[in-house]
């Protein structure tokens, strides 16, 4: 469903992520963990462009959503000694000419294919990013009526349909300012479904949360893995990502150290920096 070849991005001089391949696969819950400033967000808001990659490709059911090599040829560049290796500096130098010009292009014809994108690929974020001068239930129903051209009627019943899966209905016509933070992040799940996502995309979606609203979301969360949703979530939540993940990567140093089955990871881990981080974790 979601491929991810050699991809990379840089802030400044700084390298985020250091050439990560992955495949996500329809059906799939994958839960990314790590420690802080290991790559896990800035991957995730990659996957649907939130941040724009340095270089790499990303295919989204088969289709390039995002396909550069602008910052590969750089990096080849810099390896090159420009006195003895004249002719493939060179060569580099015609190919990092036209990749950039084929990136303004590209940049140009992004705004249509991301909206197309983003209706398909659904995101909760840390902060829950609700509208605080809407109700509950125009929160949920704007995108579906802005984007989708969803009639008002249609939209509403939708979105009061989800509400009541997530018990929230007698909420719809409240404030978001009126609703714990347990209650905004289910909003913001609910949010995202209303656009009938084929992905869903979580950034610590409980982070934020005092602990005894978490459950309350996590059960949210695995419901949807439950009902076949795909699901892509970086999380904190050790326990939580053992018990709802088929596959779960371990970030550290802009790289996927390891991968494996839940299993894998948490009872038998072959990477050293995947034993300490969970020896730091789980002893807490």
């Amino acid at each position: 469903m979601i491929e991810v070849q050699n991809l990379c991005k840089n802030f400044g001089e700084l390298e985020v992520l250091k050439g990560i391949n992955q495949k996500i696969y329809k059906g799939e819950v994958v839960s990314i963990i790590g420690a802080s400033g290991s790559g896990k967000s800035t991957f995730l808001r990659c996957l649907n462009l939130l941040e724009m990659p340095s270089s790499g490709t990303i295919l989204f059911e088969g289709s390039p959503l995002y396909d550069s090599k602008t910052a590969l040829l750089k990096q080849q560049l810099l390896q090159l000694d420009p006195k003895k290796q004249k002719e493939d500096v060179a060569a580099i130098k015609k190919e990092l000419v036209a990749s950039k010009a084929s990136d303004r292009l590209y940049r140009k014809s992004l705004d249509k294919k991301l909206n197309f994108y983003r209706q398909k690929m659904g995101m909760v974020f840390q902060h829950f990013n609700v509208f605080p001068n809407m109700s509950v239930l125009e929160n949920i129903t704007l995108a579906p009526i802005q984007t989708k051209k969803m009639d008002q009627e249609t939209a509403q019943t939708k979105a009061k349909e989800l509400l009541q899966r997530v018990g929230l209905l007698e909420k719809a016509d409240l404030s978001p300012a009126k609703l714990s933070g347990g209650q905004k992040q289910r909003l913001a799940i609910v949010r995202a479904l209303a656009m009938m996502p084929d992905v869903m995309l979580f950034d610590e979606p409980t982070s934020a949360l005092d602990p005894e609203m978490v459950k309350e979301v996590l059960d949210v969360i695995q419901s949807l893995a439950q009902s076949g949703m795909t699901i892509v979530i970086v999380t904190h939540e050790m326990a939580f990502a053992k018990k709802i993940s088929d596959r779960v990567l371990f970030m550290d140093g802009g790289v996927i150290a390891e991968e494996g089955t839940p299993q894998e990871i948490f009872e038998n881990p072959k990477n050293i920096r995947t034993k300490e981080f969970l020896s730091k974790v789980l002893a807490s």
